[in-house]
């Protein structure tokens, strides 16, 4: 695909970093596992001198299959370049670890994904890097705790579990007049909601595993920007971490990104229809997704997000019963953790573990927390089932809580 500027999401989800083998005149992508190539005379042993035209000599430094992906995702998310990893996590710790030194300071999100949460808890401190963690879903409390030693602000929009949305393009001002980088954690919207390289990001980053892979059958990460930023990324921390993608996976992820812009769109229509169904349940107490207008930034989330993305948050009157109650009695939703697979998953998070764990919230971030998600929340990551019969599984269920 010579000019991927010109054609619409579906055909670069299709097209975009793949030909027909010159050999073989294979139309699919091929899946090369060589974990080593033979070389020329002349090439390097050096990964730091490798250049755009270097050819392959190991895979840990870059693998055809992987470079299939890390074109295609480039040219679904707007990017110069991608750098693909094992996992999403080891995408983050990667661009983190990268972008901060000791004596060095960043701004994180209050509600972060998990595991980041908690290695800014215990492992950050360790290397001399201070983390300050604010509501960034106002903007103004990043710019209240920029520093000269600002070098990063990293959101989460849409966040998780909370589904709180930040603004992107402001945040991006506040982080470039402070003289810090922004990096997005896209994973919950996904290229076909929020392009935000385009609203002023600097870095975005995917859990692979999650809406673009799209089937829950491979790990996999990336972080996505310019070819200036991303090239160290790639040569001085990524290849020397070690946490790059098998050649399988990208093999496994290409094949799902075929049809990620209709599974996208699927995953929306379900989740709206589900959403809109449980708002209106006896036994719900709440119900939180950017595609309801009573979501509290249903304004910001129309302007910012094309598609509202499958995921939804649920507080039921009867949380902890409830829990089990689900686990032992859906029928097609599966109770089991992780998100953006074809097939509809639900798993109760108590307010009480992740304040234990992972996140560590001053008593106004605890308010916030609780004004969304109270004592705990089930977060409901819509499939593309019939929504019928997503519905009716969650009604029997429902009947069932004593």
């Amino acid at each position: 695909m010579s000019d991927k500027n010109q054609y619409g999401m579906r055909t670069v989800a299709i097209h975009a970093g793949e030909e027909p083998d010159p050999v073989s005149g294979a139309s699919s992508p091929n899946l090369v596992m060589s974990t080593t190539f033979v070389a020329d005379a002349d090439a390097t042993f050096s990964a730091e001198a490798m250049e755009d035209e270097t050819c392959w000599i190991y895979t840990r430094w870059g693998n055809p299959t992987v470079h299939q992906l890390e074109t295609k995702l480039a040219a679904l998310e707007g990017a110069e370049t991608a750098v693909a990893f094992g996992s999403g996590m080891a995408a983050l710790f990667t661009l983190l670890i990268h972008t901060l030194k000791s004596g060095d300071h960043a701004v994180i999100s209050d509600v972060a994904y998990a595991a980041l949460s908690e290695t800014a808890n215990e492992m950050f401190p360790q290397f001399g890097i201070s983390i300050t963690r604010v509501d960034t879903s106002d903007p103004e409390n990043i710019r209240r705790v920029l520093t000269p030693r600002t070098r990063l602000v990293h959101i989460e929009t849409p966040s998780n579990p909370l589904l709180r949305i930040t603004d992107i393009a402001a945040s991006a001002e506040v982080a470039h007049q402070g003289g810090a980088l922004l990096s997005v954690d896209s994973t919950f919207a996904t290229p076909a909601a929020t392009r935000p390289l385009e609203l002023g990001a600097d870095f975005v980053v995917h859990s692979l595993t999650k809406y673009l892979g799209g089937h829950g059958d491979a790990l996999g990460g990336a972080i996505l920007g310019s070819e200036e930023r991303l090239r160290d990324v790639r040569r001085k921390t990524a290849i020397r971490a070690g946490g790059v993608l098998s050649p399988f996976n990208a093999w496994l992820i290409l094949r799902g990104l075929a049809t990620f812009p209709l599974r996208m769109r699927a995953h929306g229509d379900n989740a709206l229809k589900v959403a809109s169904w449980l708002e209106g349940h006896p036994a719900v107490k709440r119900v939180i997704y950017p595609g309801l207008p009573s979501h509290p930034q249903y304004e910001l989330a129309r302007r910012q997000m094309k598609n509202f993305s499958g995921m939804l948050t649920v507080q039921l009157h009867k949380n902890a019963a409830a829990a089990r109650t689900l686990a032992e009695h859906l029928k097609i939703i599966h109770y089991a953790v992780s998100l953006g697979h074809h097939r509809s998953l639900i798993f109760y998070l108590g307010t009480d573990d992740l304040l234990q764990t992972t996140f560590k919230l001053t008593e106004e971030q605890l308010k916030s927390w609780r004004r969304y998600a109270g004592d705990g929340v089930f977060r409901f990551s819509a499939g593309l089932e019939d929504p019928e019969d997503l519905i009716a599984d969650l009604e029997q269920a429902f009947a069932r809580i004593n």
